[in-house]
């Protein structure tokens, strides 16, 4: 049983696979895109930049809501020194692949949590190691044709057809799909939202 003071929850994500991660431990919340640009700065660590912008998502979303909770999140990808970005086109998503084909790389994700009344915000990192298969030519090409690759960090989906191509994890699973559930209850416990009782 979610139990809070009645705040306002606020999602700043379009991403239904967070929508959906919400959904899942019970909360009810509204959905506000925050629309925020996603720009890569190289001269950050990769866990700063996600830090940075999904702090930024929370504070674009919170000057539109007095009373609430918002919750944004960034999830990247990283691969020795090389950030895995989301492929926007078949080209992009194949050569992705190939990088990670055969090796571990990183999924990290920044979480802020912001309450708009009184100003208090955490921001949070969480990262998962992600080992993935060595993959043909073929796969590569028939995982691509999918389209599930597309606009997805490091080019691959683990909740779907992604997970074919997974060999194993080191870490939270959720988090790799977008929104690390344990770390997310447990910093809203800090804004008095609870989701198993107090």
């Amino acid at each position: 049983m979610v139990s809070s003071n009645m705040k306002k929850l606020i999602l700043a994500s379009a991403s239904p696979r967070r929508r959906e991660l919400l959904q899942k431990i019970g909360l009810k919340f509204e959905v506000d895109a925050s629309n925020c640009a996603e720009e890569i700065d190289p001269a950050l660590l990769p866990e700063e930049l996600v830090c940075r912008i999904s702090a930024a998502k929370a504070k674009a979303v919170a000057s539109r809501h007095k009373n609430a909770v918002i919750i944004a999140a960034d999830t990247i990808g990283v691969i020795g020194k090389k950030l895995l970005g989301k492929p926007h086109t078949a080209a992009e998503a194949r050569k992705m692949l190939g990088q990670i084909s055969g090796k571990a790389h990183l999924v990290i994700t920044g979480l802020t949590v912001l309450n708009t009344a009184t100003d208090k915000i955490i921001t949070k990192t969480v990262t998962t190691k992600v080992y993935i298969k060595k993959l043909t030519r073929a796969e590569i090409d028939a995982y691509v044709a999918t389209g599930e690759p597309l606009d997805k960090a490091g080019a691959y989906g683990i909740q779907g057809l992604g997970a074919v191509i997974v060999e194993k994890i080191e870490g939270d699973y959720y988090n790799v799909v977008g929104l690390p559930l344990f770390t997310l209850t447990e910093v809203l416990k800090e804004f008095g939202i609870s989701v198993l009782g107090r």
